[in-house]
């Protein structure tokens, strides 16, 4: 990564991308490399380079926002995604988490506020807005959890889920395979009910494992 966090603005209203784009522009060590104004775009410009954080809308023709995180976790998963959208509804945010956002936003979020979150998630960290991580801790709760007795490692890696790392990230991190890391996602995914990574990632969030 360079010194400045290089970002790719994805939205479809040309007013809201080329606002987003004029904001970031504002804020230091953030640089905008792009603007797309869908996901197919969005993907296109990744595969260019040049990039560390996908600032992305969700609601986008084309490919949309799921469709297009999806694909850039799945062939670029270097390059961290950030949900910046209207919508807060539990499908909206179970279905970018699931597809491999790393932070959920929505608009109402201020420049100060879109800015840390990109620092942060170009970190490797997951961030969410307060009412995002609301619906995380308590409206979303896997609602089986059929035995919770994690080891130490499996509880490390469910942490590093939650912090939106990839396998390949949190093999790195642990100094582990990744086979042994999707063995201790299996352990853990069966131990507390989750059914893939969103679910994971508020089962760590409600019971105060992600940090």
């Amino acid at each position: 990564m360079t010194d400045s966090i290089r970002v790719i603005v994805a939205d479809d209203q040309q007013v809201v991308r080329e606002g987003l784009v004029a904001l970031l522009e504002l804020l230091d060590g953030i640089e905008v490399t792009g603007a797309a104004a869908n996901g197919a775009e969005a993907v296109d410009l990744v595969a260019q380079g040049n990039v560390d954080v996908v600032l992305m809308d969700l609601r986008m023709p084309v490919l949309d926002g799921v469709g297009a995180t999806a694909r850039i976790t799945a062939e670029y998963p270097e390059v961290a995604v950030l949900v910046l959208t209207t919508y807060a509804d539990d499908a909206s945010i179970a279905s970018a988490l699931r597809a491999g956002a790393r932070g959920y936003l929505t608009k109402d979020a201020g420049r100060v506020e879109i800015g840390a979150a990109l620092r942060s998630t170009a970190a490797g960290q997951s961030t969410f807005d307060p009412e995002v991580s609301k619906r995380l801790v308590a409206g979303l709760a896997p609602e089986s959890a059929a035995d919770d007795s994690l080891t130490t490692r499996e509880t490390e890696v469910l942490r590093l889920i939650a912090r939106g790392l990839s396998n390949p990230e949190i093999a790195a991190q642990l100094f582990i395979s990744e086979a042994t890391v999707k063995t201790h996602i299996n352990n853990t995914f069966a131990k507390i009910g989750a059914r893939h990574r969103a679910e994971a990632v508020r089962y760590a969030y409600q019971r105060g494992i992600a940090n």
